[in-house]
């Protein structure tokens, strides 16, 4: 397995935090950047269009200064995620935006384009592409991105239903490229298991939603703080797409968790809230079933920095267990 130099030698852990939509603003993405991990947003955040442009110039400015500040230990690269579902009539303006700014990374969903990543190769950024199955990685890999982020059973918003171990272990009889793990990773001994099953990278999303950098309701926040594995809902009601959901927000939102209608696929409406009135992700909150390790809202570098902590305390855990049974043999 090989990553490119960009993720190879300047994160401080194998962590991607994912793009989580409305929630990831510039706030957040520098926060994440400088404290040593990947900090993504959807360009569809930005809005009107016009903002896109400012946020990749404030961005690009604030790391550059703070790489200048700081040249032994520079900040991680960011990436914007670009969605390539035929609905999105935006996608052609944010792409070309990405190649003047030289986004970094750019992870794109729901569609995989040819043209897309020659774009992004053009000027030396590179594309992971998120699927939530084998035959949707292949294709990808086909169409020229040069990674991929398997959306795995438990992942927040729209997920897949494939265990994180059997989807990588598909993947890797295949692909030898960056492969990041996205499902319920909230800690760092979570981080040091997406590797261990093969994976070069973690994808983190709902442990920062309860980040005093996300542009989050107060009560979200909180509602990630006092949800557990058992409070996710995975259903395509909201967008028309899979995903999972807070049960807390379904039930004030005055449905019925476990007498939910399934939605028509055929109109994807992100955002608007599919054949609901309850709107997707204004009334209905997405979330993963990690939500149980998060415990209070902190700042984005705190998080990364107990992260850290617990991911070198499962090193550490991990060389004693193999001292141990080499002891022992």
């Amino acid at each position: 397995m090989s990553l490119p130099a960009i993720l190879r030698d300047r994160l401080r852990l194998p962590v991607i935090g994912s793009p989580l939509f409305i929630i990831s603003v510039p706030d957040l993405v520098i926060a994440q950047c400088k404290a040593g991990i990947v900090g993504s947003f959807p360009a569809l955040n930005a809005r009107p269009a016009e903002v896109l442009e400012q946020w990749l110039q404030r961005i690009s400015t604030e790391l550059a200064d703070y790489d200048r500040q700081h040249p032994d230990a520079p900040s991680a690269p960011f990436a914007v995620n670009q969605i390539v579902h035929k609905s999105n009539d935006r996608l052609q303006h944010d792409v070309d935006l990405c190649v003047k700014y030289k986004v970094p990374i750019v992870i794109t969903s729901l569609g995989a384009r040819e043209d897309l990543n020659q774009a992004i190769h053009s000027y030396g950024g590179i594309v992971l592409h998120d699927i939530i199955n084998n035959t949707f990685a292949r294709k990808a890999i086909d169409k020229g991105a040069d990674g991929l982020i398997a959306v795995a059973a438990g992942a927040g918003g729209h997920a897949g239903t494939i265990s994180p171990i059997a989807l990588i272990h598909d993947i890797r009889e295949w692909f030898d490229g960056p492969l990041v793990l996205s499902g319920a990773i909230a800690t760092g001994r979570g981080v040091l298991a997406a590797q261990a099953m093969g994976a070069d990278l973690a994808y983190i999303g709902s442990a920062f939603i309860a980040t005093t950098e996300a542009n989050a309701d107060q009560g979200y926040k909180q509602m990630i703080v006092e949800s557990a594995a058992a409070d996710i809902v995975y259903t395509n009601l909201f967008t028309g797409v899979h995903g999972n959901y807070l049960r807390t927000s379904i039930v004030r939102a005055g449905l019925d968790p476990e007498n939910l209608p399934q939605s028509d696929p055929s109109k994807m409406n992100f955002g608007s809230g599919g054949s609901s009135k309850a709107k997707a992700w204004r009334d209905i909150w997405g979330a993963g079933q990690g939500v149980g390790a998060v415990k209070r809202v902190i700042g984005a570098a705190e998080l990364v920095a107990r992260l850290a902590q617990e991911y070198d305390a499962a090193l550490a855990e991990l060389a004693a267990q193999r001292r141990f049974a080499a002891a022992a043999e």
